[in-house]
């Protein structure tokens, strides 16, 4: 079973890393041409997330190929020479392979000798043959840049998700920070028990007060300048989450995006002052509930397909492509097996055994599908993507879902645990869609039901604030995205830039308030 979190807070944990360099300054409508598009390929590209654009140009697939083995002048040359006679849209996705190469020289930014000592510092007595063999058998993540060999700064860590020779090998052997639902937890068995009482599928509603913030450093904007800040705002979703109510926010002018933004956010603004961090928050109520379908094998067929299931089922470039090795991995898990339903449990058991490790940058990451198939270990959002596309190419509906988890009595300020994570969705007929949690996975427990949780539940503890991946904001960024395909942290901005990871820092404070019965639970009060 996947593992939810590290004890190392770095690159999509809570804390972000701090960067070595500003990012690139790219206005992206100054690259495309600005504002003057139109037509169905701009109307694509416009809900599509600022630096997630794809191109079918070859120089293009050149430079990105070129980018993921580390041929880094390779690329910039091709750049160069391509860029003035691209197309807006090359254009635009050229400038973000070159911004894309800074950010994995941000996560990959250790020699061998830093990570030898950041494991030593857990085994004091590695030996230099155990430290090599862990290398050889591509347990130390790292990539080739030009020639000079870079370590991404979560491998050591991981190392220890990873391995289990390493993890005996600690002096110190220290539990891993998680989640407590990702063990057998009570709140399962409440969860089975109150779906089976009640013939229902969603069960045991708790209303939370939620705060989160996004505070920009001092002196990151020059005084003056107006900031944009986006911080994440929850959809209604009936069963799941309800109720939402706005509270407050930081500064009080706000706009929320529509409720069928799939990415939906808080939009603010604010100047910079000289001297001064500037904090934009958001404060909002809402009803959370579990939910559990207890899947009869026997009831389960052929979903009856509709439109508007079909984009659920389709390749979704770049991180949804039904690539030749991703069918040469179903076909070994799924064999000649036609049921849904088997299938389905298949592939969620395959993602399952790929362990949980600590993240790159989603928006450094290629294909993101791809690459969890082949890293040897995976995060929340990789393993949940992985299993999206093999559901889809085996004809099952799967969407994405993401947003925040915590502890039972609330997270953040004391309380306890919180966390960014990611889940999905897939079709099932008849029941319709059902929530999966592939990262949890199966759970150890005697009873069935419980250790079979979380395909086809979940737990009451989590936020979503994302009903896809790598869609637009609204108002849309005039700069690339920080995080290109997940949206938990936020996203800032100002006239000359984006605002990266290490320019601000952001917070998450969950408390349970009593739940009145005479609280709304439907129909948003902004």
């Amino acid at each position: 079973m996947g593992a939810v979190n590290s004890s190392v807070a770095v690159s999509r944990s809570r804390r972000a890393r701090p960067l070595l360099w500003a990012t690139l300054s790219v206005c992206v409508l100054a690259v495309a041409g600005g504002r003057g598009s139109s037509g169905p390929q701009a109307a694509a590209e416009s809900s599509i997330a600022e630096g997630a654009q794809t191109s079918a140009s070859p120089v293009v697939r050149d430079v990105i190929e070129r980018v993921d083995r580390g041929d880094f002048s390779g690329a910039d040359a091709m750049i160069d020479a391509a860029v003035g006679l691209a197309s807006p849209l090359d254009a635009r996705v050229l400038a973000f392979q070159r911004e894309r190469m800074r950010r994995i020289q941000l996560d990959f930014n250790q020699d061998a000798a830093q990570v030898r000592d950041g494991v030593r510092r857990r085994i004091p007595d590695l030996r230099d043959e155990e430290f090599s063999r862990w290398d050889a058998q591509g347990l130390l993540e790292r990539m080739d840049i030009d020639g000079e060999r870079r370590y991404f700064n979560r491998t050591a860590s991981n190392l220890f998700r990873v391995s289990a020779e390493a993890r005996a090998r600690r002096a110190e052997q220290t539990p891993f920070v998680e989640s407590p639902f990702a063990e057998p937890h009570r709140h399962h068995a409440e969860v089975v028990a109150a779906t089976r009482r009640g013939q229902a599928d969603s069960v045991l509603p708790r209303r939370w007060k939620i705060t989160q913030s996004l505070t920009v450093n001092a002196d990151a904007v020059p005084d003056g300048e107006v900031i944009r800040a986006w911080i994440p705002f929850p959809r209604e979703i009936p069963g799941q989450q309800e109720g939402v109510r706005l509270l407050a926010s930081v500064p009080v002018g706000h706009r929320i995006a529509p409720v069928d933004a799939l990415q939906r956010t808080v939009y603010m603004e604010q100047p910079a002052e000289r001297g001064q961090a500037t904090r934009f928050s958001v404060s909002y109520e809402i009803t959370l509930s579990a939910r559990r379908f207890e899947v009869d094998p026997v009831k389960v067929g052929d979903a009856a397909l509709s439109s508007g299931l079909s984009p659920f089922l389709a390749e979704r470039a770049p991180h949804v492509v039904f690539t030749n090795e991703l069918k040469a991995f179903s076909r070994g898990v799924v064999g000649s097996e036609t049921d849904p339903w088997t299938i389905a449990r298949r592939l969620y058991d395959a993602v399952d055994r790929i362990p949980w490790a600590g993240a790159r940058e989603y928006s450094t990451i290629s294909n993101i599908s791809d690459y969890a198939l082949h890293a040897g270990h995976a995060d929340c959002g990789q393993q949940t993507l992985l299993l999206i596309t093999l559901l889809r190419l085996n004809g099952i509906p799967a969407r994405w879902q993401s947003g925040m988890m915590f502890g039972e009595d609330g997270g953040g300020r004391g309380r306890g645990y919180w966390n960014l994570h990611d889940w999905g969705q897939l079709y099932i007929a008849p029941y319709g869609w059902i929530p999966f949690d592939v990262t949890f996975g199966r759970l150890d427990d005697p009873d069935a039901a419980v250790a079979g949780f979380y395909l086809g539940g979940i737990d009451g503890h989590r936020i979503a604030f994302n009903d896809d991946y790598g869609r637009a904001l609204v108002p849309s960024k005039q700069h690339f995205r920080s995080e290109t395909v997940d949206l938990q942290r936020g996203e800032a901005e100002w006239r000359g830039g984006n605002l990266y990871f290490d320019q601000w820092d952001y917070d998450f404070i969950v408390e349970p308030i009593p739940f009145n019965a005479m609280t709304t639970l439907s129909g948003e009060n902004p």
